[in-house]
């Protein structure tokens, strides 16, 4: 007995008399194998139904077939024969005329060979003998820079133009694309959160940051979240193509816009600031930029500190850094303080005098001065003491 009180026969007979749900050609299910059969593939689609696929649907090109019983599979309804509903994965080699006609009106996928690339796109291949033809904006997602790369190759296509009976045929790489990241986009919505770290692929560089597809919509890294250190260029740091770690920092799917970050996957330099940089210690750095106020000087990749514009002239005021240095230029400072939790360092350049160590300087060079002119007038006027009583002496003499 069920823990409802219905009996196993009951439940029997309940999915006996449940009705079996009437299939449109071309509608998609998902299904799962409940067996093989020869060259049939046996698939469960609910309720007391059974559907058959062609086993060479799921074979590779030596002959294996690459499904196991439980799996479950998509596939389209092309029709029902001797009481077999009949199913498809996708149109392949060795279809007829006919069969991609009902692809058409269907909707169901076909494999195409990428034959030649032709004046506006490609010429394909369909079901061994078929010419079709896909505009260079319909062969995938993106645009490539080298189209020959697309040559040889089996794809799935669908048809979106089937005229003349079958001698004008258009097709569409992108359409079977945008459906398939259509649904990793839902199954994306139904996990993904903030702070989660994911795999990524570069797909575009701009001034701003760079786009990352993350399987079913891109996000963006902004150019403050590439690295640590100041990014300038980031051609310097990505390149399209690339496969990348990131941090999703924030998700706003009403705008379908993800925010992610590279740096966060990285080790962050200031932890060892303090250690590394300690203050009162020198160390040689470079000139990152100026501004108004003062030089950022890089003592390590993600480690700035400022130099403020008092400190620098040596002594004379001066009204922007670069007049006393400029961008790239090495330069020994001191660490004067350290805020970890801003991420601040306070610089002074290595020679650099405070200002009241230099007033009580001056007093002291002043008072040597003061001392040196009093004894040089007190030798000066014994000088002039003994020339007078020298003279006297010559002249009582005579």
């Amino acid at each position: 007995m069920s823990t409802n009180g219905d009996s196993f026969a009951d439940l029997f007979d309940a999915e006996e008399t449940k009705p079996i749900k009437k299939l449109k050609t071309g509608e998609k299910i998902s299904a799962r194998i409940v067996g093989f059969g020869g060259e049939s593939v046996f698939l469960d689609i609910g309720g007391k139904s059974e559907g058959v696929l062609d086993a060479a649907e799921l074979t590779n090109s030596n002959g294996e077939l690459e499904a196991a019983v439980g799996d479950v599979i998509d596939v389209y309804f092309l029709s029902s024969k001797r009481s077999e509903l009949l199913f498809t994965t996708t149109i392949s080699s060795g279809a007829s005329v006919e069969h991609l006609e009902e692809a058409w009106r269907s909707g169901i996928p076909v494999e195409g060979f990428v034959k030649a690339e032709i004046k506006g796109g490609f010429e394909i291949t369909l079901g061994g003998n078929a010419r079709a033809f896909c505009p260079f904006s319909q062969m995938g997602l993106r645009r490539v820079d080298n189209n020959e790369s697309y040559l040889d190759q089996h794809m799935q296509f669908r048809i979106t133009r089937f005229e003349s009976g079958g001698r004008n045929i258009v097709v569409s790489a992108r359409a079977i694309q945008e459906e398939e990241r259509a649904r990793m986009k839902e199954t994306l919505k139904e996990h993904l959160t903030e702070g989660e770290t994911i795999e990524g692929e570069i797909t575009s560089l701009q001034k701003f940051g760079a786009f990352v597809d993350i399987g079913g919509i891109d996000g963006l890294i902004p150019i403050s979240e590439i690295s640590w250190s100041r990014v300038e260029q980031i051609e310097d740091y990505l390149h399209i193509g690339q496969k990348v770690s990131v941090v999703v920092k924030q998700i706003d799917w009403d705008k379908d816009r993800i925010s992610l970050s590279l740096k966060e996957t990285l080790a962050d330099p200031w932890d060892d600031v303090v250690n590394q940089f300690a203050e009162g210690s020198n160390h040689i750095g470079q000139v990152a930029r100026l501004a108004p106020f003062g030089a950022f000087v890089t003592l390590a990749p993600g480690v700035d500190g400022l130099i403020h514009i008092s400190k620098l002239g040596s002594g004379r005021k001066i009204n922007h850094p670069r007049e006393v240095m400029e961008t790239g230029q090495d330069i020994e400072v001191t660490v004067e303080t350290i805020d970890s939790d801003e991420k601040r360092i306070s610089l002074a350049p290595a020679d650099y005098t405070p200002p009241e160590d230099k007033e009580e300087a001056e007093k002291d060079e002043f008072r040597e001065f003061k001392k040196s002119k009093k004894k040089g007038k007190k030798e000066e006027n014994l000088g002039s003491l003994g020339e007078l009583l020298k003279a006297k002496l010559a002249e009582k003499n005579k």
